[in-house]
């Protein structure tokens, strides 16, 4: 069997399953926020957005990790030497830092107080999508 492309696969899956909770989350803020004066409707989006968070993207993340982790060890310590490795694991830091920000805002959201707009929400949403397409490319095309 081969080792490296099961952990590759597997490294994938958690990956997009990450992404989309990346990607849904702030959605979901958008709409919580644009909806606070209706306290059944908000409290719907609180157990939305614990489950999304908790039950799906935290463990995506950590196995986004463990299996990157994997595919850099079975590939050789040296993959370290190239600098597109570099530039990937700081732009995956960033996806990190930016997972855990919005674990900020969702106990704010929870805890009733949040400042932020839905205006904000909708634009941090594109965070993701810009760092993954630095990402993909990266990746694919090692240009550095």
């Amino acid at each position: 069997m081969n080792y490296y492309l099961l952990f590759k696969s597997l490294h994938l899956i958690a990956v997009i399953s990450w992404m989309a909770g990346l990607l849904y989350l702030p959605r979901i803020f958008v709409y919580h926020v644009e909806n606070l004066e209706k306290k059944e409707t908000t409290e719907i989006f609180e157990v939305m957005e614990k489950r999304l968070y908790f039950y799906i993207m935290r463990p995506a993340m950590i196995l986004s990790w463990l299996f990157g982790i994997i595919l850099i060890y079975i590939s050789g310590i040296e993959i370290f030497s190239q600098l597109w490795m570099h530039i990937k694991l700081g732009l995956v830091v960033l996806l990190t830092i930016y997972h855990e920000y919005l674990g900020i805002c969702l106990r704010s959201l929870k805890l009733k107080t949040n400042t932020k707009t839905s205006k904000f929400f909708r634009i941090i949403n594109e965070v993701p999508t810009i760092l993954l397409i630095f990402i993909i490319f990266i990746v694919i095309f090692k240009p550095i």
